[in-house]
């Protein structure tokens, strides 16, 4: 198996729906690697299934990957000596390589119907062998393909497996074997002319010099295939060598399932539309399956890709966690420049998140909150929640916050409360908490029990930002007009 030098890898996505994290963490890896080692990424397209491939996907998966940062050296919008980077435009290319196996006697054409097939595996199942093909097609004589043909048959070409095991060192989980009678023969054209994805890939990646294949471990029963038609390749002038394989681990859903693209959870949209950073939600992906070391989870993209090593990635499967998820991004947020994080929360201030008037929105108030905020939040989404206080004319209406906040005797607390809020420095949130402490000392009350009213009549809801900050910012007449709507709402 070669190791070739430089490191060429690629990565090759179905357009196919939303782009699915599992996905995003094996480009990632890709990625990581060919950059680790000064070597080149090739994204290449697979769209060869007209029924499921979509131009709307496509442009999707362009689109995040530039979200999240990723660059490639050859492939769609910058081009490269192996042009066309899309599977649907080289379909000349994969006839000429699947008549020249056929010539070779690599391959031959298979005319057992679908019905035919379901008997025999069937029946080997029943017996307790091997259900895969049982190789009748192997050696038909001319007049029995003309009799198939003649009967209205059509055929699939099949690639002819060696009788032979088929041993590889896997870069993830070491070496393995695969025996004859578990690969068997497998399809490689349709009987429409049209190549499947185990005849395609591999003659690219020989094309396109490819050193390492890095892809999920679902893909780990297609290798010895693969491998097989990379010696055909070799032999027929097409590849000049195998590529070394590594296979990445599952990534886990709920109930130890593997993560599908149907499980809410998988779509990468759903984590963008959430307000997580590239490089939050990057950092995380990473840890997969790989580890930056014992004791720190957190991590820059450039410190990953000056550490990642495929022979750090590890074989068992990988648990997506949603919380520590959302916990590596909210760290990621408190390491932003506070204009940077001011910056990346502006579509979350604006229609169709935002629940103010667009006049209603004060700049300068959300400047001075902002830093306040970025300590606050897990997504950036979490911002509009939390800032409406600010640009409402009236605090939302939470009859569960209120009825939590508002216990014992909330108008005697409240009116003392606005009292020595009257006569604060406005300047100073040192001063607020002071005056809602003596408040709630005249009535017997800690700080936390006193300043849950005084939140609640303010921003509407139980937990927030930090109060007093928050008043600051609001400022005084407002603060107290509040107040006394929520006065007048318990006198009610």
């Amino acid at each position: 198996m070669a190791n070739a030098t430089p490191v060429r890898v690629r990565f090759c996505p179905s357009p196919t729906g939303n782009p699915h994290v599992g996905l995003i963490r094996t480009a990632l890896f890709n990625w990581a690697y060919a950059r680790h080692n000064k070597g080149s990424l090739v994204f290449r397209i697979e769209d060869t299934d007209a029924a499921r491939d979509s131009e709307e996907s496509y442009q999707q998966l362009l689109d995040s990957f530039h979200w999240l940062g990723f660059d490639w050296d050859e492939g769609p919008e910058v081009g490269g000596p192996h042009a066309p980077y899309r599977q649907s435009q080289r379909m000349d290319i994969y006839k000429d390589v699947a008549d020249k196996l056929l010539a070779a006697g690599h391959a031959y054409h298979c005319y057992c119907t679908t019905e035919e097939l379901d008997a025999r595996r069937e029946a080997a199942r029943q017996a307790g062998r091997p259900s895969g093909y049982d190789g009748t097609c192997r050696e038909l004589t001319a007049e029995q393909k003309a009799a198939y043909e003649a009967e209205g048959r059509t055929s699939i070409v099949r690639f002819r497996m060696p009788d032979e095991p088929i041993t590889f060192t896997d870069l993830v989980r070491g070496e393995l074997t695969f025996t004859p009678e578990n690969v068997p023969d497998y399809g490689i054209v349709r009987a429409n002319g049209a190549p499947l994805y185990t005849l395609v890939n591999p003659i690219d990646d020989a094309l396109m010099g490819i050193t390492h294949v890095l892809r999920g471990e679902d893909l780990l029963s297609s290798t010895p295939r693969q491998i097989a038609l990379y010696k055909a390749l070799i032999e027929l002038g097409v590849a000049k060598e195998i590529p070394a394989f590594g296979h990445l681990p599952y990534v886990m859903g709920e109930g130890n399932k593997k993560l599908s693209k149907r499980d809410p959870q998988a779509s990468l949209n759903l984590y963008r539309d959430r307000g997580f950073l590239p490089e939050g939600l990057l950092n995380y992906l990473a840890l997969l399956g790989w580890s930056f070391s014992a004791d720190q989870d957190i991590f820059s993209v450039s410190e990953l890709i000056e550490k990642f090593d495929i022979a750090d990635v590890n074989a068992n499967p990988a648990r997506f966690d949603l919380k520590k998820a959302e916990a590596i991004n909210a760290d990621h947020i408190r390491q932003l420049d506070v204009k940077d994080f001011t910056a990346a929360c502006e579509p979350w201030l604006k229609a169709p998140h935002a629940n103010w008037a667009p006049e209603d929105f004060d700049q300068a108030a959300w400047e001075a909150i902002a830093p306040h905020a970025q300590t606050r939040v897990t997504v950036l989404s979490d911002i509009t929640a939390n800032v409406d206080f600010l640009f409402l004319k009236e605090p939302v209406e939470d009859e569960a916050s209120w009825a939590k906040a508002m216990k014992g005797d909330p108008a005697a607390l409240l009116t003392t409360a606005r009292a020595k809020l009257a006569d604060a420095d406005w300047t100073s949130p040192e001063s607020l908490k002071e005056a809602v402490l003596a408040a709630g000392e005249e009535h017997g009350l800690k700080l936390g029990k006193a300043q849950a009213p005084v939140r609640v009549a303010v921003t509407g809801r139980t937990v927030g930002l930090p109060l007093f900050e928050s008043l600051e910012v609001l400022g005084k007449e407002r603060t107290l007009q509040r107040i006394d709507a929520a006065l007048a709402k318990l006198a009610g």
